[in-house]
């Protein structure tokens, strides 16, 4: 079994809980020690939660290896103090980078739990939904691929590609910068609402094998798109939909609370 750990999340758990690396004796609550350095219990489940929010599995396995991974980062920042690393501009620069994400992120936990979303939210949510369905009372998705590239020309020359012959997958394996360029371009199963404006109003006028007629600009960059199939569908249950609802309404109360905090701050673009 490979189990892959996410070194830079496990280093930002440990640099900032003094139990990582207080001196102490070995006790209950301690996992392992690292020339006296305490690891304890909570870091490593801490450890343990990151990799399983990653689609890992809970195992035996798993744990030793988020153990040794604290482990190996433990020797390797002692190693990096006695070289005098500790006190260098980078690495000063970096741990307060370190810092202020690891604070930003337990902010918005702090705020979520402080403002959780109610199951009376959830419901006004499903049956606003279910609304905006009409009187078909059906959703529709779209299987999609997709090209992205830098800028118009980029794209206006693979469209060209495309239209002489060559099959979206060939191209899109060619030239696209996204990551799912490996796959030809495939995005799977989407909804018009989960797609960015700009390319839903594209999306729901194609007809199955078209591509979009022209580059779609976007913020970051110019897309293509390919409709490769379509289906209806009747809507989730109020439970099976509940927990997509609850991601989605956490993510709006978040997103709202930081535009408060950018509207109230001086900020200053160089």
């Amino acid at each position: 079994m490979k189990i892959l750990i996410a070194t830079t999340s496990l280093l930002i758990l440990t640099a900032f809980s003094g139990a990582a690396y207080s001196q102490s004796s070995l006790g209950p609550a301690t996992a392992a020690t690292v020339n006296g350095a305490v690891i304890s219990n909570d870091v490593v489940e801490q450890g343990i939660q990151v990799a399983l929010s990653q689609g890992q599995k809970d195992s035996p396995e798993l744990r030793n290896a988020v153990l040794g991974k604290l482990i190996e980062i433990s020797l390797l920042s002692q190693q990096a103090d006695k070289d005098g690393l500790a006190n260098s501009d980078k690495a000063n620069r970096q741990l307060a980078q370190i810092r202020q994400s690891y604070l930003a992120d337990l902010e918005l936990a702090t705020f979520s739990s402080q403002n959780p979303v109610t199951d009376s939210d959830i419901q006004a949510e499903y049956n606003r939904q279910v609304a905006s369905l009409g009187p078909l009372g059906t959703i529709t998705e779209y299987k999609v691929s997709d090209i992205a590239v830098a800028t118009e020309d980029n794209a206006k020359t693979a469209l060209a590609r495309i239209k002489k012959g060559e099959s979206f997958d060939k191209v899109a394996k060619s030239v696209s910068l996204a990551p799912n360029k490996v796959q030809g371009g495939a995005v799977g199963w989407v909804q018009a609402g989960q797609v960015l404006p700009q390319i839903a109003s594209v999306l729901v006028a194609l007809s199955v094998g078209q591509v979009s007629p022209l580059p779609i600009k976007i913020p970051e960059g110019w897309y293509l798109i390919k409709l490769e199939d379509k289906k209806s569908s009747k809507p989730p249950t109020l439970e099976q939909a509940t927990p997509a609802i609850r991601a989605g309404l956490t993510q709006k109360k978040q997103y709202e609370f930081l535009n408060t905090l950018r509207q109230t701050a001086n900020i200053v673009v160089q």
